[in-house]
């Protein structure tokens, strides 16, 4: 198929077929305001209204214990006398009453405990009871610092070494778009940070670099070929190999979400487990900002370093002058295989011109072959008799 014809086909014939030439780079103003509106609400919400920490960070005591059939209502007027009525109370999996507070004396702790015994019909020693003070918190909070420090430096020297500065630039600008639009989800929401939240917090930041690694590596292959005949603008090339890749993104992508949907429906909606809901919460919310600023930050700001190359700068240039950039036409994945001959698209800038898929070459035919008239007898000369 040229790339000047219009695909066909329902959009997931397209994706398996490598029949589709979206436009990604070329919208990057549009992508770029996306994340900066939403990143600017979450940071206003940070402003004015902050997170919801957990007992572990601000410090405070939690009792629990195993209550069926009691609702929060009932437990909250429960502790109505004892001055703990506005506690955060939950229902764990239908069964197990959890309610935490600020941090509470030993009277306070036994007659909230007495009070929850008298609810659940059990006796006090049922009932468990976790204080936590808020240095504790603030250790983990340092901890997880320092490790985020870490993490940039090493992905930025890894990056560095294997490809290039730019590209780690790239990189780390996804994932600093990750954590802060990760951050803003838990601020507007008021959802509760706890240990478990930083954990996946830090884990989702690896599935987001290992998604633009992906997409780097290829725009890295087909880069060779530009690099050597100027054919493509990086741009162009980048756009390609978005679209190469496409399927692979959305399939990983899938993947590894559904396991973490099943976490939060069986294991936190099903089974209570309150750990569960916070450690997967954070997971579902990196995964799905990971998939999209894999192509939709990291790819667009490596583009927009590249083109400023004077090398880059000039093959565009060269080709707007002469007509091969800009006629509204992307290349797709299967005419780019179709005209590298098989090679996923490596070496394309040295194959196809920008914006036009040429057809295999005809293969030559053979040159006649020669008699040779080695072994033919000769005639014999016609001399004077004698």
């Amino acid at each position: 198929m040229s790339v000047t014809d219009k695909p066909t086909g329902s959009l997931r014939h397209r994706l398996y077929q490598g029949e589709t030439n979206f436009r990604f780079i070329s919208l990057w103003r549009r992508w770029f305001l996306i994340s900066g509106v939403v990143i600017l609400i979450g940071i206003l919400s940070l402003v004015f209204q902050g997170l919801n920490f957990g007992i572990d960070f601000e410090g405070g005591t939690s009792w629990e214990v195993t209550a069926p059939g009691v609702s929060v209502e009932a437990t909250r007027d429960a502790l109505g006398p004892t001055g703990q009525g506005d506690a955060q109370v939950q229902i764990l999996g239908g069964r197990r009453l959890l309610v935490e507070a600020a941090p509470t004396g030993p009277e306070e702790q036994a007659k909230v405990t007495a009070a929850l015994a008298k609810l659940a019909k059990t006796s006090a020693s049922n009932v468990a009871i976790k204080s936590v003070g808020p240095s504790w918190g603030g250790e983990v909070t340092s901890k997880a610092q320092r490790a985020l420090v870490f993490f940039f430096l090493a992905i930025a020297l890894y990056i560095s070494l294997r490809f290039e500065w730019k590209m780690a630039v790239a990189a780390l600008a996804a994932v600093v778009h990750d954590i802060l639009v990760t951050v803003g989800v838990y601020s507007l929401s008021g959802f509760e940070v706890t240990p478990a939240t930083v954990i996946a917090f830090l884990t989702i930041l690896g599935f987001s670099l290992y998604d633009t690694i992906v997409v780097f590596d290829k725009v890295d292959e087909n880069t060779k070929g530009l690099a050597a005949s100027g054919r493509l603008t990086y741009a162009d090339t980048v756009n390609l190999s978005m679209n190469q890749v496409l399927m692979r993104s959305l399939n990983t992508s899938l993947v590894a979400i559904l396991p973490i949907l099943s976490v939060l429906v069986i294991g936190a909606g099903v089974l209570g487990a309150a750990t569960l809901k916070d450690f997967g919460l954070a997971l579902l919310i990196g995964l799905l900002t990971g998939a999209y600023s894999s192509i939709y930050v990291a790819a667009p700001v490596l583009a927009l370093l590249k083109e400023r190359e004077p090398r880059y700068r000039a093959i565009r240039q060269r080709l707007d002058a002469r007509g091969g950039v800009g006629r509204g036409a992307v290349l797709t994945p299967a005419a780019a295989m179709a005209a590298s001959g098989g090679m996923d698209g490596a070496g394309l800038g040295a194959e196809v011109p920008a914006g036009e898929a040429r057809a295999p070459k005809a293969p030559t035919p053979p040159r006649p072959r020669q008699q040779s008239n080695r072994g033919a007898p000769r005639p014999r000369k016609r001399g004077r008799r004698r």
